[in-house]
């Protein structure tokens, strides 16, 4: 049995970033943090293409390519670079995914009530959707994976599946689970929104369309994700949102090629994940997870907050709040507006299923102390 890490002080981490000593950070997984080595390489092509535009945007398509190869590396070293493209989000990978199904009068797309609100509604506005519950309370994967093949019905033709859930921080998108819906024909869409770097093998599976963010765990500048699409037949069917000059070249160039967009990010984001690998993203994870097990031990002490079960290993955990709040999202935004400005520390508050829950989050520039003190402090508002 492996012994547990005790949790501590990640060394160096909080000096690779220039996040706000008085604020405790406990919140990476909505918006990521750029460490200082990534945001340096970002500003100096920044300064190189300011330095001469016309040389910069006659190369970059080239350039993009070669930093899509090298993330390719970080993720599969046996993935196809072709197969995969930059784009802004996780939100834009679903629309472009939804957009090149080709579904029946009748057909219907399966989601669960753990997805992400933008990409669910991205669904419900191409077909009908077959809406799964999945109570938070399914003890593991195999228990998740049974109630989703449970939810199928003979109209089910593609399901849009979210890796690791945001608002329940569980893994959904199983390997196991990808494998026995690719049995039954049904097309695989994985939001893989918390993926990329939290996970040693995010395209483990084969989903047939997956998308997810670089900015979050992988340590890129914002505004960088990758889509990664295994079938050369599906890549044929994808068209970008906004048609550009590159539409010639097909996938993955014609959807990268976006005019005078600032293109440094996507440039940038091979730093974050060789930062991650130089840190060693093993112990990276390890020292994550145990930080969030240590916070959500202390905040399940608290009278009326429950944890909610997890997949071992992430970095981020969620707990439900006492029944009265946090019940609208209304209720959750002053909540965490009220913990940001009394408290000085950011966690995400979420209504959901008829209740509020708390989520955290660990990362190496996050110390003990900071869950600690949120433990301490959160009962005064919470009544």
């Amino acid at each position: 049995m492996t012994e547990p890490i005790t949790p501590s002080a990640f060394p160096g981490g909080a000096g690779l970033f220039r996040l706000d000593p008085d604020v405790a950070h406990l919140n990476h997984g909505s918006f990521g943090a750029v460490p200082i080595p990534v945001q340096d390489a970002h500003q100096a092509l920044r300064e190189e293409m300011h330095a001469d535009p016309d040389a910069f945007f006659v190369g970059v398509g080239d350039r993009i390519a070669a930093a899509r190869a090298r993330i390719a590396a970080h993720l599969d070293p046996a993935a196809d670079p072709e197969g995969m493209s930059f784009i802004s989000n996780a939100t834009e990978g679903a629309n472009l995914a939804l957009d090149a199904l080709r579904l029946a009068e009748g057909e219907e797309i399966l989601v669960t009530d753990h997805g992400y609100g933008t990409v669910v509604e991205a669904a419900a506005r191409r077909a009908p959707l077959n809406r799964v519950a999945l109570d938070p309370r399914l003890p593991d994967e195999d228990a998740v994976r049974e109630a989703v093949l449970a939810g199928l019905t003979p109209r089910t033709k593609v399901a849009v599946l979210d890796h690791i859930s945001s608002p329940t921080a569980r893994l959904i998108a199983s390997p196991q689970l990808l494998a026995d819906l690719a049995e039954r024909g049904i097309t695989t869409i994985v939001d893989g929104a918390h993926a990329l770097g939290m996970l040693a093998e995010p395209l483990a599976g084969r989903a047939d369309f997956w998308f997810g963010n670089l900015h979050k765990w992988g340590y890129a500048p914002s505004g960088s994700a990758i889509l990664s699409i295994t079938d050369p037949a599906h890549r044929e069917r994808i068209r970008p949102l906004v048609p550009s000059w590159e539409n010639h070249l097909g996938y993955p160039r014609a959807l990268e090629g976006r005019a005078t967009l600032d293109y440094t990010g996507w440039l940038a984001a091979p730093d974050g994940l060789d930062l991650l690998a130089g840190l060693d993203a093993t112990k990276v994870r390890a020292h994550n997870s145990a930080l969030v097990d240590h916070g959500t031990a202390l905040l399940a002490e608290l009278p009326g907050v429950v944890p909610l079960p997890h997949t071992e290993g992430l970095a981020i955990r969620a707990l439900r709040l006492p029944p009265d709040i946090a019940r609208t999202p209304e209720e959750a935004r002053v909540l965490r507006e009220e913990i940001a400005a009394r408290l000085r520390i950011r966690v995400l508050i979420w209504p959901w299923q008829g209740g509020g829950g708390i989520r955290i989050s660990g990362q190496i520039y996050n110390r003990p102390e900071e869950y600690e003190r949120l433990a301490a402090e959160l009962p005064a508002l919470l009544g």
